[in-house]
């Protein structure tokens, strides 16, 4: 039988899909926001490497992941998109296996959130490698 514990925000596990249709579940679990000057930032951009970490050692070509943090942890969603999208880039840069990673995301707000966070990255960097894609409603 295997023992449910605590994970400490910004590390991950990985487990089976169960009988969902992803064959693998990452789970992590983000900052509580308290104002910014707690490592808040750190510990978010870490779930995001480290779920990409863990992907990339079981293999996996592609991973999903929502807006951590920003529901009823508090992280302010214009903040955490810039985070999560340049975490995701930093680590799908060195990942061997990962080559896909999408947002999926629950309301339109926070679509634009992570819209207008992607082009602040790519404006920043010119000479990225990644395809941003905006998927059909």
């Amino acid at each position: 039988m295997n023992q449910i514990g605590r994970l400490p925000a910004g590390q991950a596990v990985i487990t089976s899909g169960g009988r969902l249709g992803a064959k693998h579940v990452i789970h992590t679990v983000g900052p509580i926001y308290r104002g910014g000057q707690h490592g808040e930032a750190g510990t978010l951009a870490s779930c995001h490497r480290e779920s990409i970490r863990l992907a990339d050692e079981h293999g996996l070509a592609s991973l999903a992941f929502p807006a951590i943090s920003t529901g009823a942890y508090g992280y302010p969603v214009t903040e955490a998109a810039l985070i999560a999208i340049s975490a995701t880039v930093e680590a799908v840069a060195s990942a061997t296996n990962v080559t896909k990673c999408r947002f999926v995301l629950f309301d339109v707000s926070t679509v634009r959130a992570y819209q207008r966070g992607a082009v602040k990255l790519h404006r920043l960097n010119t000479t990225s490698p990644f395809r941003i894609e905006k998927a059909d409603s």
